[in-house]
């Protein structure tokens, strides 16, 4: 039997738990009520349930709170057809409804036999409680077609994973036209507010907020990537209950990189549900007799302590269960990458030379941008000959490398390893590898075309010219770009009825590339970067070590970008670069501390030229990084509290990291513009230890002369802290560490 896997990481996060009166292992979360057919899983403040109702079908009963362990979640019940047009398999919130039967809500299976039946009806069929979850089966009412849905969560944050695997037992091929990883069902209410991150290149991560009513909200990517224009998150909370520290939110994100959609749907009947899973637009998977088909992993969390505590759940979650290495993970290095220094006039003199400077300023990490390779002297030409270009660098990689490693620094370089140029050597030996077809033009974006990874020729010769990269070369770092969506989406090398699954198997078979590579070469990191913030998602980021949110590093602009980049994801992922001033997208003037704590949120990065940096520069820029490196783990493994927001016209933004004991915090404030020598409010911090003493310094900037130089964390929190700041994008930056 074939089947698509995802990395199993991506599913078994740890193992669960169960109580009394209840089946399932000893101390397991996840558990089974054999006399009211209940399930239940709960792991930190959350509990989820579902049973199976006497018509077969596996129904919603309950997402949010933890309740006490002899509490009843509910039972399922029969529910009665609404009316003749709303029929009771529509109103039945089901854990994974099918297309059938005169179901018209947002399927997450749909499917079409050679015989023209379009119509699937599942019942459920058995269950396994296992050490990581539960696993049902279900299959449907005539045809030899099942459907395996797996939970698992995880017993610290309360997150569940949620996938499915369909599999065809029958003795003909059966199309898949939509399949979801789940759905999910949200308790009735009549406030309920959809917030969800959109964009464009160079303005990622805006937070769209608007009310759940009767209808869908559609979030999806029809790209073959995740997209810049909408990202696979979601968060659901509650119209004058919920704010940034308080009350119920419903959260979830996507693990896919390719086309993906998620629905926000309210029924007939009031209820709220979301659908989320392989994007169902141009999409068509046949599957021969045994062959199986895995969806995403569909991640689902809620908080009852507002926006902040969702994120901060996903942040922990993602940095212990998602990312390379968990809590053994490396703290993200100081880098500098020389693109806006030089763009594609590198040479190794000129590299030398920045590294040189970069390496009196901190820098841990040099990274050499596009240009090194092929015939690359602009975006014309070269891409898809990864062979150093010997006109640039006579011999080799090496002495660069040598010179960078004998500076103190680690070695990086870019790649766009999906992409060729028509004006290519490998285009002009290989022109049926890139996706197309056969008879229609072929759209170029950026100069260049995509490679059909699909395809397993072209798959094992990516791996092969990376593997053979990293393993003449010392590279610690790729940063691994990818700078346009798909058009043209044929494959036709294969069947007509299967071109169609170029979606899902070119995904996969990224994924396999990354995840052989670093398999090879266990030091290696990777960032993921998709022109800017493009290809952002949980399924990359459990390969890759950080990613680029968007090629925007104007200072204040990124205030907002980072803002909404952290609604999901952990600050600890993010790179936020320094470059010059004014920036080339505003024309806007910065002070170089500005810069740096603007940056300093996040994965600290230099982009600057430092050809034409002043020695004031240079002192303020190693200031700077050092002061960096004493609250790095707080920023990249500490609570994140976004104590102000940058969005919607306001003056100021305030961000605040927590480390994880406690022990110390770091305090980012700005100011976009004051007026009529007006008074700003004090900052009020939060959680900090209130009966610890922390002591206060500053990084950059000054506070009130009034303040306290230690005062107690419940002072900080509830009096809080006056920022001295005045006149146009000004910003301070302070340390509160505890005394013993």
């Amino acid at each position: 039997m074939s089947s698509l896997r995802m990395d199993r990481r991506l599913v078994c996060l740890a193992l669960l738990g169960g109580a009394a009166g209840w089946t399932g292992q000893a101390g397991a979360a996840a558990r089974y009520d054999d006399k009211t057919k209940v399930f239940r899983l709960d792991g930190g403040d959350v509990t989820y349930a579902f049973g199976v109702n006497a018509q077969g079908q596996v129904q919603s009963l309950y997402w949010g709170g933890r309740l006490g362990d002899g509490d009843s979640p509910g039972q399922p019940v029969s529910v009665r057809d609404h009316s003749s047009v709303d029929l009771s398999v529509s109103v039945t919130p089901q854990e994974f409804p099918a297309q059938g039967g005169g179901m018209f809500v947002e399927p997450a299976l749909k499917v079409a036999w050679p015989d023209g039946v379009r119509d699937v009806v599942l019942k459920y069929v058995s269950h396994r409680v296992t050490d990581q979850g539960l696993i049902l089966r279900l299959k449907d009412i005539e045809r030899e077609l099942y459907v395996e849905l797996r939970y698992v969560m995880d017993p610290e944050s309360g997150i569940l994973a949620r996938s499915a695997v369909v599999e065809n037992r029958a003795k003909t091929p059966v199309r898949i036209d939509q399949l979801a990883a789940a759905a999910l069902t949200l308790p009735i209410e009549t406030d309920y507010r959809l917030q969800y991150l959109t964009g464009r290149w160079a303005a990622e991560w805006t937070v769209e907020t608007r009310p759940v009513a009767p209808g869908s909200t559609v979030l999806e990517s029809r790209r073959g990537d995740t997209g810049h224009q909408n990202n696979p998150w979601f968060a659901i909370d509650r119209d004058g209950v919920s704010d940034e520290e308080t009350g119920p939110v419903w959260f979830g994100a996507l693990a896919w990189s390719g086309s993906w959609r998620i629905s926000v749907d309210q029924d007939t009947l009031g209820k709220v549900r979301v659908v989320g899973g392989f994007n169902p637009f141009d999409f068509a998977y046949r599957l021969q007799p045994g062959q199986s088909l895995e969806s995403p992993v569909f991640y689902a969390g809620y908080s009852g302590q507002g926006m902040g505590g969702a994120s901060r759940l996903m942040h922990r979650f993602q940095r212990e269960k998602i990312l390379p290495g968990g809590p053994k993970a490396p703290l993200r290095p100081v880098l500098y990458n020389s693109w806006e220094a030089t763009e594609f006039a590198v040479d190794e003199p000129g590299q030398v030379a920045l590294a040189e400077k970069a390496a009196t300023i901190g820098v841990e990490r040099f990274v050499m941008d596009d240009g090194w390779f092929g015939a690359r002297n602009n975006d014309k030409a070269g891409l898809g000959d990864w062979t150093v270009n010997r006109a640039k660098f006579p011999n080799g990689l090496k002495p660069l490398i040598d010179k960078v490693r004998g500076l103190g620094m680690e070695f990086g370089l870019w790649v766009e390893p999906e992409m060729v140029n028509p004006d290519s050597d490998l285009y002009r030996a290989h022109p049926d590898w890139v996706i197309n077809f056969p008879t229609r033009p072929r759209t170029q974006g950026r100069n260049q075309l995509m490679l059909n990874l699909a395809r397993k020729d072209v798959r094992d010769h990516l791996l092969k010219v990376l593997d053979d990269l990293v393993s003449q070369n010392d590279i610690a770092f790729l940063k691994w770009d990818h700078n346009r969506n798909w058009s043209e989406p044929g494959w036709p090398e294969q069947p007509v009825e299967d071109q169609q699954k170029i979606y899902v198997e070119f995904v996969r078979n990224l994924y396999w590339i990354i995840a052989e590579l670093r398999r090879r070469h266990p030091k290696l990191e990777i960032e993921s970067c998709a022109g800017g913030g493009g290809r952002v998602d949980l399924g990359i980021m459990a390969l890759t070590d950080q990613v680029w949110p968007s090629d925007n590093t104007d200072p204040f602009d990124r205030l907002t970008i980072q803002d909404g980049f952290t609604h999901a994801y952990a600050p600890a992922t993010m790179m936020c670069w320094v470059t010059d001033s004014p920036n080339w997208v505003n024309k806007r003037t910065t002070s170089l501390e500005y810069r740096f704590l603007s940056s300093m949120q996040g994965g600290l990065g230099i982009g600057a030229n430092l050809n034409h940096w002043k020695d004031e520069d240079f002192a303020t820029a190693k200031k700077m990084v050092a002061e960096y490196k004493t609250i790095r783990k707080t920023v990249q493994r500490g609570d994140l509290y976004r104590l102000i927001s940058p969005r919607d016209g306001s003056e100021r933004s305030a961000t605040l990291s927590v480390s994880p004991d406690r022990g110390q915090a770091a305090l980012f404030a700005f100011v976009h513009s004051t007026t009529k020598l007006d008074p700003l409010p004090r900052i009020q911090l939060r959680g900090l230890d209130p009966k610890a003493t922390y002591r206060l310094r500053a990084m950059a900037g000054a506070a009130d002369p009034a303040t306290l130089a230690q005062a107690s964390g419940a002072y900080w929190m509830e009096y809080g802290l006056d920022v001295a700041l005045r006149g146009d994008f000004q910003a301070a930056g302070f340390v509160l560490d505890a005394t013993a």
